[in-house]
């Protein structure tokens, strides 16, 4: 059976930190055609008398890429996915052609639910940045989190439940 990331494994101000991946002006183009089609995304000329200057990826697709820079950085991957529940995200810089982006993420909060046995809450702030080592994008995002079941029982971590609403009160 191949290890998966459980709950009980994470730890708070722990650090997660992706590989790099290069988007290309194709990648930027063929996202926009498919899910945000203005033309700062989809027509290099046209995209030179925009704000940008010239072509730029949609921000959806910076977040897009992050998120799988930070399931591809887990290594166990997590037991289930990242399963999202909230998310805010803040676009710093436009992403161009040929930038590189990696992913940090530090877990900043573990929530064990009373209510739900077989899951909890971690919330985590991630900083997506360029091979400048720019932050183009900042995300503090709340995932679903599952127990593993060969731990049930265990004691919590040095999780804390915090009042609020994933708590579990």
């Amino acid at each position: 059976m191949t290890k998966r990331l459980y709950l009980e494994d994470l730890r708070l101000g722990q650090r997660l930190r992706s590989a790099s991946v290069t988007i290309t002006t194709q990648d930027i183009i063929r996202f926009a055609r498919d899910s945000d089609p203005q033309y700062f995304h989809l027509d290099e000329e046209a995209a030179k008398d925009s704000m940008f200057g010239g072509l730029v990826a949609s921000g959806w697709q910076t977040g897009a890429l992050s998120v799988k820079l930070l399931i591809d950085s887990a290594d166990p991957p997590f037991a289930g996915g990242l399963v999202g529940v909230e998310a805010h995200i803040a676009w710093k810089l436009p992403v161009r052609p040929d930038d590189s982006l990696r992913v940090e993420a530090e877990v900043t909060r573990i929530v064990h639910p009373r209510r739900y046995a077989d899951r909890g809450f971690v919330s985590m702030d991630m900083a997506t940045y360029n091979q400048r080592g720019e932050v183009v994008l900042t995300q503090s995002v709340t995932v679903v989190a599952f127990r593993d079941p060969a731990r049930a029982g265990e004691s919590s971590n040095d999780a804390t439940a915090i009042p609020g609403s994933f708590s579990g009160d």
